[in-house]
This record gives structure tokens, C-alpha cells and sequence, in this order.
């Protein structure tokens, strides 16, 4: 098949290769078509094996209590992978564990690898499972060993064997050689080709079996961001997860990064996609808004944001993902302050509250300190808070140009609200006539004020509505 490779499998504690251990090891070395190494062994994980593992593979706890570390069989495995291909059953999996297994030795493993279930897609495109199970059952292949190291080991080059005397060593060789030199690292279940994924900015949508998108990602490099979801050496479960159930791939080209950016959270709030977590926001989102007068009960109020005007964004303070966190915040700042919790609705009942008779309250409750300059003290308090005023006299766009494709897109805001992403005047006009009911989402609104702060990266350019004049963002 190949000049030299190396067939390993690995039984685990699970499938989490950060936290899951290896418990044993088989691997066969071949050269020039001939076997050379034949080696296993078990491994003590220093953690006890689950009754399904048992199960599955038939090794327990006690198989592997006087078993080698990996520490102690590490060099003896370098020894057989140097300077040869690591070849696997979904070798994604089997290098992923390895390569954490160094990790904690602080031994970065390098590898070429080749997938033996690509490999049989590329051989056998007409057949749909590529699965060992499937494998063996299709050519009529036998182990006795099933779900242990070197009974897989066997099944496979059981497999590779009868591909080479059905289809011949020249393309058997050929297809390997291909696989090893180009995208080895994608999963072997993955439809869409990544070669049709543009270099270039916007977001990408990965699925698996059903219609609900897993992951909604954005990049300005597309096609090198969906690749490097596919990398072997994963550093968490999640992500070996997230790579193992992707089964396609879509994407939606944008002018620039902060196009990309708005698309993605817009896309993980509408999809709710099981592996984003960041910008899944929930509807319990609020701030607190500061009362015009002294005299009103309680001085401060809590407004859900889905409530909020967005022309109040300016006069509010937080954002607080639940009352519980506002109440809490607002608590620690009346005792860093001297507040009256009772005038800031945090206590209820008459007369001195209870800060004031410890000594942590001004007595703003009591007479002691006017209303008015309580209310003075809880703006000064309050102001790490303030959401920022809307620095525009009415609505702005944001221009972002691809110089390579010539795409144009122009983001639409207004009060920190999108109101849309345009690509001509006639779009524009229909947004800034047509106006709906902005919408304000804290994420847009921390996206823009770092934007606008930043000056705008990359080639974006400021629209005053008001003058029809460009500007330079480099140059606000």
C-alpha cells in the first residue's frame, strides 16, 4: 500500500480524548509490504474503567492494575511510529488520544496519517458504510478479537489485502498516496469538498444528519477555518465531537469581517446550533434605568432589554443576563457606596433599613441625607454601567469592499441597533424609508462600539445618512 506505515488501533476509557485515557495498544509495523513489528500491550489508565467499556472491549480493572503507564510505553511507541505514516480505522480518533497522551509528557508527536475509512470511500465509492462493521460484513471478513486492539488491527489489514488483490497495488498504492498527501485530516464521513469553500470572509454552517445546523462559525479565511475543524489533535471532547457529526458544510460569502460577524450572531440566535454557546442569548437579558425624579419609589427600575426603546440606550446601565445578577450588582454597589437598598427597591418596609442601622447605609431612608443627592450618588455608582449614547444624529452605514470579488456590503445602523445588509441604493433607500422597530441586541452593541473605537478594521468606510458623505473611518 504505502513504502511504510504503521497500523494502529487504541481501546479508551471513552471517547474524550482530554479526559478519557488509552487502555491498550496494538500496532503493526509494515515495510515494502512485509511485516516487520508486531506489538501490544495493555495500559493503566490511573482511572477505573467503565462498566460499558467492559462491555465492549472485555477489559477491566483489573486487567490493566499491573499494566504499563502510557508514560513508560511512550518511547517504545515513538520508537515504531518514527519516520513512517500512522495509519487508522478513523485515524482522527486514535491520534487525537496520542497526541494528549504526549501532550502531558511535553512531547508535541508528529505524524503524517492516513484514514483507512477515506480509503474505502476512495476505493469503494459505490458501497454507503465504511464503518469496520460494515467493512467486514460486505468482503465476508472474520476477527475473534472485535472491539480489541489487535483483533481491529488484524480486520484491517484483513481488508487492506483483499482491496489490493481486487482492485490491484497500483491503486491501492495510488489512493493511500493521495490521501496521505492531501486532506488526510478530513473526516472520512465529510460530503461536501472543501476545495469549493472560498478563501475569503464570511460565515459557514456546519450540519450534521438533520436540517438544524450543529455550529454556525465565521472567519475571513473560510476554507482554512472549516479545515482546521477537522485537525486531528483536538484539544477537548466537544470539539472531536463537533468534527465527528459534521456530515456537510455551508457557507454564505460576506464583503468583510464585520459582515461575517454580524451574520454569525444573527445566524446562532435564529438556529440556536447545539455547539455555539457565546452568543446564545436568552430574553432575560436586563438593565437598571435611574429615575428622573428623587422623590419616585424606587429610584432605580429593571427593564427587560426586549422592552427597551432603543432611543433610551443612552439613560440605562448594565447589561445583566438575569434580575438575579442586576439585584446582585446592585447590592454590592449600595455597600461599596453607603446606598439605601430601600430606596433602590432591594428592601422593603419603612423607616431606617437595615444598612442604615448597621452603619453601611448614608440614611438617605431616614432623613439624614437628601434625596436628591442619594440619587446624585447612585448615578456616580451606576456610571461603569451606562450603555454608551448613540454618537450619530440618526441612522449610519458601515461600507465594507471586497476588492477581490467587488462585493459591497453596507450595514445599516441606527442607535446601536442593524437595521440591515444592503448591496445597492435601492436597498438602501427601502431600509432608511421602511423603517420597522429596532431591535436591541448587546451583541451588536458591543460589536460596533469596539468597531467604531477601533476605527474600523480592514477597508470599512463611515456613512452620515444626514450628508450622503463618506468618511474615512481611519480619519473619525
Amino acid at each position: 500500500m504505502l513504502p511504510s506505515y504503521l497500523m494502529l488501533d487504541l481501546e479508551t476509557t471513552g471517547g474524550n480524548p482530554s479526559l478519557d485515557r488509552i487502555i491498550e495498544i496494538a500496532a503493526v509495523r509494515v515495510e515494502e509490504g512485509r511485516e516487520v513489528v508486531r506489538w501490544s500491550t495493555l495500559v493503566n489508565p490511573g482511572t477505573r474503567i467503565s462498566p460499558f467499556i467492559t462491555a465492549l472491549t472485555g477489559i477491566d480493572n483489573a486487567m490493566v492494575r499491573d499494566a504499563p503507564t502510557f508514560a513508560e510505553v511512550a518511547p517504545r511507541l515513538l520508537e515504531l511510529l518514527d519516520d513512517t505514516v500512522l495509519v487508522a480505522h478513523n485515524v482522527r480518533f486514535d491520534h487525537g488520544f496520542l497526541k494528549n497522551e504526549y501532550q502531558r509528557l511535553e512531547i508535541d508527536l508528529r505524524t503524517r496519517l492516513l484514514c483507512t475509512v477515506r480509503l474505502s470511500r476512495k476505493l469503494y465509492p459505490q458501497h454507503k458504510g465504511h464503518g469496520l462493521d460494515a467493512i467486514m460484513r460486505r468482503h465476508g471478513l472474520h476477527s475473534d478479537a472485535r472491539h480489541r486492539a489487535m483483533g481491529d488491527v488484524d480486520a484491517v489489514l484483513q481488508w487492506l489485502d483483499l482491496a489490493r488483490r481486487e482492485l490491484g497495488g497500483e491503486a491501492l498504492q495510488h489512493a493511500a498516496s493521495a490521501l496521505v498527501a492531501g486532506a488526510a485530516s478530513l473526516p472520512p464521513h465529510l460530503e461536501t469538498a472543501v476545495q469549493g469553500i472560498p478563501d475569503a470572509a464570511g460565515v459557514y454552517l456546519l450540519y450534521g444528519e438533520s436540517a438544524q445546523p450543529l455550529y454556525v462559525g465565521k472567519s475571513i479565511h473560510l476554507r482554512a477555518r472549516v479545515v482546521s475543524h477537522f485537525q486531528a489533535d483536538h484539544k477537548s471532547g466537544r470539539d472531536m465531537r463537533l468534527a465527528q457529526e459534521t456530515r456537510r458544510v455551508e457557507f454564505q460569502r460576506t464583503a468583510g469581517e464585520l459582515g461575517a460577524l454580524l451574520r454569525e450572531s444573527q445566524l446562532v440566535k435564529q438556529l440556536q446550533p447545539e455547539y455555539n454557546r457565546k452568543l446564545r442569548r436568552t430574553p432575560a437579558l436586563c438593565v437598571w434605568q435611574i429615575a428622573d425624579d428623587a422623590n419616585q419609589r424606587p429610584q432605580v427600575s429593571l427593564i427587560e432589554t426586549g422592552a427597551l426603546v432603543p432611543e433610551q440606550l443612552g439613560q440605562v446601565y448594565g447589561v445583566f443576563k438575569s434580575a438575579k445578577v442586576a439585584r446582585e450588582a446592585l447590592l454590592a454597589l449600595a455597600d461599596a457606596h453607603g446606598l439605601c437598598a430601600r430606596l433602590l427597591g432591594l428592601e422593603a418596609g419603612t423607616g431606617r433599613c437595615f444598612g442604615q442601622q448597621i452603619g453601611r447605609c448614608a440614611g438617605a431612608c431616614c432623613g439624614l441625607e437628601s434625596l436628591d443627592k442619594h440619587l446624585l450618588r447612585v448615578r456616580l455608582a451606576l456610571a461603569a454601567y451606562k450603555l454608551q449614547d448613540w454618537p450619530f444624529p440618526g441612522p449610519v452605514g458601515l461600507r465594507e469592499h471586497d476588492p477581490v470579488n467587488g462585493r459591497t456590503d453596507i450595514h445599516v445602523f441606527d442607535h446601536w441597533c442593524h437595521l440591515a445588509t444592503v448591496q445597492d441604493d435601492a436597498d438602501l433607500h427601502e431600509v432608511l424609508s421602511n423603517r420597522q422597530a429596532m431591535a436591541f441586541d448587546v451583541d451588536t452593541y458591543g460589536l460596533l462600539r469596539k468597531w467604531l473605537a477601533a476605527g474600523g478594521k480592514l477597508s470599512a468606510g463611515l456613512i452620515r445618512f444626514e450628508a450622503r458623505q463618506t468618511v474615512d473611518l481611519a480619519q473619525e
